[in-house]
């Protein structure tokens, strides 16, 4: 069984989990992943569950969570949900892929104004040679 969770519920969570790290208030947080989820995908999941009760399943990992990291938490919850045979997939990114995303395509556009400066130099020699 696969559970897609879109970007908007991905950052409600984000979003949650940062204000938990912040306030110390995880029960609004389990509101808020509860809710990310839509009656069908909790329907499913409690199927999955011995106990049936995806909010007491909420609260057993967010006991496991260290509480301080976001993505640990996503990862807590792919985990357990794995568990029980369901495969969570993310639509949104984790910052920190995020970060890495935006580290490379710096990188890719300084070696491109290299480039160009290397071709521009060249440009320049042959312009000058023809004279």
């Amino acid at each position: 069984m696969e559970i897609n969770l879109d970007k908007r519920a991905v950052r409600q969570i984000r979003l949650s989990a940062q204000e938990s790290i912040d306030e110390g208030d995880s029960e609004a947080l389990r509101e808020d992943i509860l809710e990310a989820f839509s009656e069908d995908q909790v329907e499913e999941i409690e199927r999955h569950l011995d106990n049936g009760d995806f909010f007491e399943f909420l609260t057993d990992i967010l006991d496991e969570w260290s509480g301080d990291d976001v993505d640990e938490l996503l990862e807590l919850l792919e985990t357990q949900l794995g568990d029980i045979g369901i495969d969570l997939k993310l639509d949104g990114k984790s910052s920190a892929e995020e970060e890495e995303d935006e580290d490379e395509e710096e990188e890719e556009d300084a070696d491109e104004d290299e480039d160009d400066e290397d071709a521009l130099e060249d440009d320049e020699e042959d312009f000058s040679d023809e004279e």
